[in-house]
């Protein structure tokens, strides 16, 4: 028997040390307005899709990132080219790590977000 399910991650959460400078970075790089959300046990701040009922998403929140670039690397669709996001990632205090790698599907750049953390930014193919 093979376990093959529609979606295979269903959510993402990303350690933060400050909470506030990551939703700076995250707003900054991904051009929309993330807030922090305090309703719950700790304070998150959730990453928006367009179907909440479908849609794959994650948020950030605050804990201890692993050493720098050591843990797993989140992958975002960015709103743009990549040629004009990743200057975004350098000003709003991260770091771009890799040139830009081609796949059949897209394009995508390893980087280090404003806490340390491995993410990538990814443009879909034409």
């Amino acid at each position: 028997m093979s376990f093959i399910p529609k979606n295979f991650t269903i959510w993402a959460e990303i350690p933060c040390a400050d909470l506030q400078r990551a939703v700076d970075f995250y707003s900054a790089v991904f051009q929309l307005d993330l807030k922090i959300d305090d309703s719950g046990p700790n304070p998150v701040a959730n990453f928006p899709v367009e179907d909440p009922q479908s849609g794959t998403a994650g948020n950030l929140y605050p804990g201890a990132p692993a050493q720098e670039g050591a843990g797993p690397t989140v992958h975002f669709v960015i709103p743009d080219g990549l040629e004009t996001a990743l200057p975004r990632v350098r000003l709003a205090g991260g770091r771009v790590v890799s040139e830009p790698i081609a796949l059949s599907c897209g394009r995508f750049a390893y980087c280090i977000d404003s806490e340390g953390n491995s993410i990538s930014l990814f443009e879909f193919a034409a």
